[in-house]
């Protein structure tokens, strides 16, 4: 028997067995590797890709994996050749340094995560969403469709940090259940290659696109700009992902830099003039569609020269004070295309209030866009753009959002400092505010009088105010005064017939005084309007019995008469 000590296995051989061994077991081994190994060796696997350089990084980590498919196999073709490595202990695992150009592929990995980070975190600050989610070194999620984004917070804190496949198995429970599936709809999960071919990048964006998933397909679309900011492909599909989201004027914006870049693209000038027409601009709509070549149609042109044209005759019957002629000029302005334009819809809005229909006034500012101030007196005549905010203002303000209303005439008074008429509204706007919140506050108190005189001093300023109507009602039906409180509500009903809380409080009052039919009436307006409201359905059906009795009583005094 040979003297000689045994020779421990020094690990290293796991270098040499890679052409061989590790090739032909990848395979069988994938399985069983990827049960056994850590989140953090999977990552690092994934990191690695084929760059056979990465592997001499995990070479140590993995030898253990690799040898033990052999040991259950002996018929192996290289059992005989190749014997067991065992995995080196752990204080040897730094005996090898990497080498140069693996240690560069780590640094520019490195550069590429915080790249990513800062990427991701600059696109929330200025888009204000919290779309982006860092999930790890080389990719990034983005959540599903966001929906309406135009209120969020300004300055948005930094995106949050997810799980990552880095963090250690040992830190989950051993008995913990799995997470509950997301109650909302399913994110999208977009990984971005390494490589962020712009191209790809591209192409994911337009699937996004397709799909409706707008603030998805923007944030792929920013990110091929942001690699090759000199295609105008790029800044044109952006564009369209800026109008679906709404973002009008930012879109104008990203169109004029596509034909910048590249002059004769048709497609670029067809949506910027697309978007002109929509913004009222309807001169510069008529240029683009004209540069636009093929892609445009010659009724496009037609389309913006009837714009101009109904504009035109809108603001002269607004001059003359013809508000059936002004609403009918716009409500075409917009069938021809111009659904966006502030010298559309404050001339559309501002008839509809003086003809008191304030609640269709409302439905149409409802869909409209809110620019951003200092973008809109850029693009718009500040005086333009003021006369719209003081309108939307004054909509606010008839359909009780006092604040609001008054946010708004502040507004318009930066756009234009000028403008008298703001002044007004903003004034306006305070006072009857003020009003509405002193009667609150009485009628909490149970001072149902002051209470009443208070919103009656609002009314002195805006008589047809609905929820300053509807509010006195309340004191006069609290008063007793169930015939004046079904006045107010029925003037608050003739400016908003939708009004629930209004037709509610009037079939109350006109029940308390046996009017029977006319309760029945708005009973059953408000059972249709909401079916399952069970305290009204029981309100229905109370009065219907009521008003059975009293035909039927009405019946027995006439046939004694006839007697």
């Amino acid at each position: 028997m040979s003297t000689e000590p045994e020779k421990k296995p020094s690990g290293c051989g796991v270098l040499i067995m890679y052409t061989g061994l590790f090739r032909r077991t990848r395979r069988s081994t994938s399985s069983s590797a990827l049960s056994t190994q850590t989140p953090s060796e999977n990552s690092k696997r994934r990191r690695s890709g084929s760059d056979e350089s990465s592997l001499i990084v995990t070479a140590t980590t993995t030898s253990a994996t690799v040898a033990k498919p052999n040991a259950h196999h002996p018929h192996h073709p290289h059992h005989h050749h190749h014997p067991i490595v065992p995995a080196a202990p752990p204080a040897r695992k730094q005996a090898h340094a990497p080498p140069a150009h693996a240690a560069h592929m780590m640094r520019m990995e490195s550069a590429i995560t915080r790249e990513l980070d800062h990427a991701i975190y600059d696109h929330q600050r200025s888009k204000a969403s919290g779309s982006l989610v860092r999930a790890s070194s080389s990719n990034f999620n983005v959540f599903g469709h966001l929906g309406n984004i135009r209120a969020g917070n300004s300055n948005p804190a930094p995106p949050p940090m997810t799980t990552t496949a880095r963090e250690p198995r040992e830190a989950r429970k051993p008995n913990a259940s799995p997470p509950p599936p997301p109650t909302k709809e399913p994110v999208l999960c977009r990984a971005l290659s390494r490589r962020l071919d712009p191209e790809e990048l591209k192409t994911m964006g337009n699937e996004e696109y397709k799909k409706g998933r707008f603030a998805e397909a923007l944030a792929l679309y920013d990110r091929a700009i942001s690699l090759d900011p000199n295609r105008a492909s790029y800044r044109s599909n952006k564009a369209a992902a800026l109008m679906g989201l709404g973002r009008l004027l930012e879109a104008v914006e990203e169109c004029k830099e596509a034909v910048r870049i590249e002059p004769s693209y048709g497609r670029a000038h067809h949506r910027l003039a697309t978007l002109y027409l929509r913004l009222g601009e309807a001169e510069k709509a008529i240029k683009h569609f004209k540069m636009a070549g093929d892609e445009s149609d010659p009724n496009d042109v037609m389309r913006a020269q009837a714009v101009q044209s109904h504009i035109n005759r809108c603001r002269e019957a607004r001059r003359l004070r013809e508000w059936h002629t002004v609403l009918k000029e716009a409500e075409s302005a917009i069938s021809a295309g111009s659904d966006s334009a502030p010298q559309v819809l404050a001339p559309q809005a501002e008839a509809l209030l003086k003809l008191q229909r304030h609640q269709d006034a409302e439905a149409a500012l409802a869909g409209t866009p809110i620019f951003d101030l200092e973008a809109s007196m850029r693009f718009f005549e500040p005086a333009s753009y003021a006369h719209f905010l003081m309108i939307r203002a004054q909509v606010d303000m008839a359909a009780g959002r006092f604040d609001e209303a008054v946010a708004g005439a502040q507004r318009a008074g930066r756009a234009d400092p000028n403008n008298r008429d703001a002044g007004a509204v903003l004034r306006l706007a305070r006072a009857v505010a003020a009003a509405r919140a002193s009667g609150n506050e009485l009628f909490k108190a149970g001072k149902f009088g002051e209470a009443c005189a208070a919103y009656g001093e609002g009314l002195q300023q805006e008589p047809v105010n609905a929820v300053l109507l509807c509010n006195r009602a309340a004191c006069y039906s609290k008063l007793g005064q169930h015939k004046r409180a079904v006045e107010d509500c029925t003037a608050a009903l003739n400016v908003r017939p939708a009004y629930a809380k209004a037709r509610l409080r009037r079939a109350d009052c006109n029940a308390k005084m046996k009017r029977w039919e006319a309760a029945v009436q708005d009973y059953e307006a408000l059972v249709k309007a909401a079916p399952g409201d069970e305290e009204v359905a029981r309100s229905l059906a109370e009065a219907r019995a009521q008003l059975k009795k009293q035909r039927q009583y009405d019946q027995v005094d006439d046939d004694d008469e006839d007697a």
